[in-house]
Order: C-alpha cells, then structure tokens, then sequence
C-alpha cells in the first residue's frame, strides 16, 4: 500500500472571487488571499484606525491630483495572493480603478500601519510585495513609534531598508518633490 499524505489546497484568485460572489464568508470578515492561503486579518483597534485617518488626511493634501489614495482596498499580486493593505498610492487613473483592482505595475507606494501584526508585516508581506516588484513599502511600525522603509527589491526582498524617527522626514521614490514629515503620521 502506497502512503497518501494530506495536501493544502491553495486558492487562486478566481476562485477566491467566486467565493466572494457566493457570499461564503461572512461580510463583517476580515480576510486576505496570500500566496494562495486565505488568511484571517487581526481586527482594527482605535490606535491603528487613528493612524490610518491621519495619514489619508496627510497624504491626500500633500498629493492633490498625483496619486489616487486607496485605503484597504485589495490589490491583485499574481494568481495566488489579493491583499488589502492599509494604504496604496496608486498611479492615476481616469477611471480610479472602478474596472479591475490595481497590481503591482499600478503602486506608487504600499502603506502597511502595524501593531499586532508587525512580525508578519516585516517577513511575509514584505517578501511578498518584494517579490510583486512593489517600488517602495514603508511601515508605520506602532509599537518601536517609527517608520521603517523598504525600497528598491531584488530576489524576493528589498536592498534598501531604513528606519526613520519623528525627527526624520522622507520623501517618496516615485514622486520626490513630496516629502513627508515622520511626525506628522507617528
């Protein structure tokens, strides 16, 4: 007798659509497509639904017509992940993608703002969104109160890493004339 061992059955994002479609889950869910598993998201608490509100505030008066802003909203990596991060700056679109969710090609920058998941923000997702080709990925890391920034990826990670203080300012790679004051969004 040959030994037959359980495999994982990976999602893809048709399917994962489909699922949507045919309301599976529950709407109040909190789920990600990554790498083909769907996971289940920790809930938002005030301190990062805070920060959230302020940097939308920040970056759509400092960005005007730039960039489209997209707060959780999915963004489709390949067949096999559609996450929902906390912030994209998108490339403008005549149609602020109301036809087809965005892809990598589309990202000015990827905001992730972190606490409870900054582990699986600093290794899983950023390998994922390196990997994606994602030009710039910076998180508010909430429980060190700084700015970590991931820029220029290669081989699945990214060459450049920063961390940056309230003291420190930034400006973003795709649109250099903005620059953002750290404290403004810690």
């Amino acid at each position: 007798m040959v030994a037959v061992f359980p495999q994982k059955h990976l999602t893809d994002i048709a399917e994962w659509h489909r699922m949507g479609e045919a309301g599976i889950f529950p709407p109040e869910s909190r789920l990600e497509l990554i790498e083909g598993e769907i996971l289940t998201m920790a809930p938002i608490g005030f301190n990062h639904a805070g920060h959230i509100n302020r940097l939308n505030h920040i970056l759509n008066r400092l960005l005007g017509d730039q960039a489209v802003v997209s707060v959780q909203n999915p963004i489709q990596l390949g067949d096999l992940s559609e996450p929902e991060p906390d912030f994209l700056l998108l490339k403008p679109n005549a149609d602020f993608y109301t036809t087809r969710h965005p892809n990598a090609v589309d990202v000015l920058l990827l905001i992730e703002v972190s606490d409870s998941t900054l582990r699986f923000d600093r290794e899983q997702k950023r390998r994922l969104y390196a990997t994606h080709q994602i030009p710039e990925y910076w998180i508010v890391n909430l429980i060190d109160n700084c700015l970590e920034i991931y820029r220029q990826p290669e081989n699945g990670d990214y060459r450049e890493q920063t961390t940056l203080a309230k003291a420190d300012t930034v400006n973003l790679v795709a649109l250099p004339a903005i620059q953002v004051r750290v404290a403004d969004i810690l």
